[in-house]
């Protein structure tokens, strides 16, 4: 009986080998590439690999719930607040379809939030009551060279009145003195009164410095005979006496040339508990790419952007109070690039990485250093490689905090630059004389890095791509982890969606990592379909929660103030070895100034782990954090929520 089922078996055995190989001389390459993922689908999901490499899992919303998700923030609440407003889609932006979610990723439940503006290409920072602030975003989609039909472009408006300031409406025309040809304003413009400017040493008076203001004007016509090609003084029409001889416009060429995005001046809180946006003051400049980081007070400083022209904000950085709700200029002038990665430092000052998002001249806030806000004073900082490919770079406050290192990863040209760097630059700003060095180098040039602290101290790099906006389907599907008191990288499981352009990564209190968005310029190599938006969540497991046990950390206060302690209780307490706090991310465009893990001393009683924070607010922000304690292996527990006041 025996016998004969086995020759059974043998007899399927053979017949099955033999349809296989005849398969496989009709349709060799079909079954080699079947068999292979077959074996790759096996080998990665093998108990042993996830525990050496960790593993990747994808989210797919159901369609209803989908979007072009282009900002994410983790929220107090646990859920992850996903971000499109018009998700970069010119059909959207006109029939004014803005789109936000809310996602919980543990009970997996999603919720669609009523968007109030288009919050796409936004800034954002956490807020020391758990709210997330929210400004700037985009009034007009950029128009290419041959999509413009009127000419158009910046009318700088002066007013020589020193008595009073002028506004003048939208549609105000505007006719040019010598080349005679008129235009007309898009939106009203205040033109703040003339200054008097006196000899300091008579006090005699010298002239009036003429107040400026600046607006897009465009012709009342279509095509290129109402084009200008040089400077010209403009006429106001409407303007009667005075008015009209103190008041006038002066603009250079004004063509059919590619308009770029127009920022707007709006500014919201979310709340995470009602989970509702909630209107603040507009912000004095209209920003589109905008980064808003935290000050040592709480107050956070909004910098750089396209204004409500479309052209880069000329250096005139303002702050939120939030005590007040109120924005106010800094009164000092320093310029940088779209999206600066700037960080605030222990000292109060902040640290400006050179890592951008693109938009602004390649000579202009290109240099990293360290900004005193109060008095302006910029300090550069020497040794920087790749100085030129630092465009879609990434940058990460190493943890701990304490040791105020960063990590500068990739890069690309300027612009639509087919270039890439592999580089990594270290820098420690408690140096007597801080300097970049180079770090442990990519296997590739990568732009458009996403990097995200994990609360054992490594940090997890993954995805870019080596071309602009993955052309030429250059998205790198690679993951490392990087180890900064080895300073080295240690390659783990490959992601299986690639992301470039728009996408970003969050850590999420269970110790997993979730990555969003990614928007290819073209969906083919050779360039000749459009990209799709990737609207895929993906979660990354590490290979520390693959691990027979992890720490746990029960119950304990919920508000710590800096310098004060707190007793939680643990199982296995004894077995702690470290403790982080960790400030929740807010990202966008591989911009991530929110995240930070601060060590914090502890002791261990029984099943009691006491925590203290430290004391200086320029480590640990006002704010929600995620409190975690790792084992002596590095296996973290699932985090708390603690508030520091």
């Amino acid at each position: 009986m025996n016998d004969s089922a086995g020759r059974r078996r043998a007899r399927r055995l053979a017949i099955g080998t033999a349809v296989v190989l005849a398969l496989a001389g009709t349709n060799g390459p079909w079954v080699y590439r079947f068999g292979t993922a077959q074996y790759h689908e096996y080998a990665i999901n093998r108990p042993e690999y996830k525990a050496e490499n960790g593993h990747w899992d994808i989210v797919e919303f159901p369609p209803r719930y989908r979007q072009d998700t282009i900002h994410a923030a983790l929220l107090h609440t646990g859920k992850v607040l996903l971000v499109a407003g018009s998700g970069n889609n010119q059909k959207n932006f006109d029939r004014k379809k803005f789109d936000t979610r809310i996602w919980d990723p543990v009970k997996g439940t999603i919720k669609k939030v009523p968007t109030p503006n288009d919050l796409f290409c936004t800034g954002h920072t956490q807020l020391a009551d758990g709210r997330l602030l929210i400004a700037g975003g985009t009034k007009r989609y950029e128009k290419l060279k041959g999509d413009v039909t009127k000419a158009g472009g910046l009318m700088i408006v002066h007013n020589e009145n020193p008595d009073r300031p002028i506004t003048l409406p939208a549609g105000t025309v505007f006719t040019g003195r010598a080349n005679h040809k008129t235009f007309v304003s898009k939106d009203p413009v205040l033109v703040p009164r003339a200054k008097k400017v006196f000899d300091r040493r008579t006090g005699k008076y010298l002239r009036n410095d003429p107040g400026l203001g600046r607006i897009y004007v465009e012709a009342q016509r279509r095509g290129t005979r109402y084009e200008t090609g040089s400077q010209d003084n403009y006429r106001i029409r409407g303007l009667r006496g005075l008015d009209a001889r103190n008041t006038y416009g002066i603009a250079q060429k004004l063509a059919l040339d590619k308009k770029d995005f127009q920022g707007i001046r709006d500014a919201y809180e979310f709340d995470p508990v009602a989970e509702k946006y909630i209107k603040v003051d507009p912000m004095n400049e209209a920003r589109w790419y905008p980064t808003l980081t935290t000050l040592s007070d709480g107050r956070i400083l909004s910098v750089s952007g396209l204004d409500d022209i479309g052209q880069l904000v000329p250096g005139k950085n303002e702050i939120f109070d939030p005590k007040t709700g109120k924005w106010t200029y800094t009164g000092k002038i320093r310029q940088f690039p779209t999206y600066p990665a700037l960080f605030l430092m222990q000292n109060g000052k902040i640290f400006y990485s050179g890592s951008n998002a693109g938009y602004g001249p390649d000579d202009v806030g290109r240099d990293p250093g360290v900004w005193d806000v109060a008095d302006n004073r910029f300090s550069k900082l020497p040794g920087l490689s790749d100085p030129d490919m630092m465009e879609t770079s990434g940058t990460v406050l190493l943890p701990p905090a304490q040791d105020e290192r960063f990590l500068v990863i990739g890069g690309g040209g300027v612009g639509e630059s087919r270039l890439s760097s592999r580089r990594t630059r270290l820098i420690d700003l408690k140096a007597a004389h801080p300097r970049f060095v180079d770090g442990p180098s990519l296997e590739k040039g990568t732009r458009y890095p996403q990097s995200s602290i994990l609360p054992d101290d490594t940090v997890l790099v993954s995805g870019g791509s080596g071309d602009y906006r993955g052309r030429g389907d250059s998205d790198i599907r690679q993951a490392r982890l990087y180890h900064p008191d080895g300073n080295s990288f240690t390659r783990v499981a490959d992601p299986l969606v690639g992301r470039n352009y728009h996408s970003g990564s969050i850590l999420l209190p269970d110790g997993r990592v979730m990555f969003f968005g990614s928007d290819s310029l073209y969906g083919d190599k050779a360039g000749t379909k459009p990209g799709t938006f990737e609207q895929r969540i993906e979660i990354y497991t590490p290979p520390y929660l693959y691990r027979k046990s992890r720490p746990t950390l029960g119950w304990g206060p919920q508000t710590i103030a800096r310098g004060a302690s707190g007793t939680f209780t643990a199982r296995h307490a004894s077995r702690i070895r470290k403790v982080r706090l960790i400030r929740p991310s807010a990202s966008t465009h591989v911009t991530d100034v929110d995240q930070r893990s601060v060590a914090l001393d502890f002791r261990t009683a029984g099943d009691k782990v006491t925590v203290t924070v430290p004391k200086n607010r320029n480590l640990v922000p006002s704010g929600w954090y995620m409190l975690f304690v790792d084992d002596a292996w590095g296996t973290p527990s699932k985090a708390r929520w603690v508030r520091v006041p």
